[in-house]
């Protein structure tokens, strides 16, 4: 079986680390080899820029932030991703281009035709195979942001930003079906795993 490029993503307080758990122990319980890494990161290159654009100290404009993106993507899928994939592992990331076009295109307001040029100057024709999206309502993401004691240079931004972000990527999911799985995050954990759980089964031809 050929492995395969799997990513998780949504706005922040969607749930991602608990819901990352959740897929670990599918693999582990399906015996299928994987590596799960995180953007920006994955690489020392890509952990140092990580560390630059979470700051609330960094100012950075938006082309700026998002060069500094795709510079850290560039490094993950040469170093990371593809040989892995290469070797027959399966990958997992924390967030990939769907990010850099929610967040850069919808949060910060770049045009999308801009990214959609990096996007293919870095990544050519390569996309990941199943997307899963976490969605929450915008009540729901404040509510946790609000919970944690502290929060990143992205956590920060306000509502309005958040809402852009969350758009981009739903429609991005509706634009290509096929490669995404929306998944209301906001129900009960359970509900959410069993879900995540059903979405690979089907890429991988397991049972659940």
């Amino acid at each position: 079986m050929k492995p395969f490029f799997i990513t998780l993503d949504g706005i922040d307080g969607a749930g991602k680390s608990t819901n990352l758990a959740t897929m670990r122990a599918w693999f582990e319980a399906h015996a299928l080899p994987v590596l799960f890494t995180r953007e920006p990161g994955g690489t020392p290159i890509g952990e140092a820029i990580r560390q630059l654009l979470l700051d609330p100290a960094t100012e950075a404009n938006v082309r700026t932030e998002t060069l500094l993106m795709f510079a850290a993507r560039q490094q993950h899928l040469d170093e990371v991703i593809r040989p892995a994939l290469a070797s027959g592992v399966n990958v997992v990331s924390d967030r990939f281009t769907d990010a850099t076009f929610a967040y850069q295109g919808g949060g910060r307001c770049l045009p999308l035709a801009d990214i959609e040029i990096l996007e293919k100057w870095v990544q050519h024709s390569f996309q990941p195979d199943l997307t899963l999206l976490l969605d929450i309502p915008l009540a729901v993401s404040m509510q946790r942001l609000a919970q944690n004691g502290s929060q990143d240079r992205f956590e920060q931004e306000d509502r309005a930003f958040f809402e852009r972000t969350r758009q981009i990527y739903l429609s991005r999911a509706q634009a290509y079906p096929s490669q995404y799985r929306i998944i209301d995050s906001s129900q009960p954990m359970n509900t959410v795993a069993r879900t995540i759980q059903a979405a690979l089964a089907h890429l991988f031809g397991q049972d659940a």
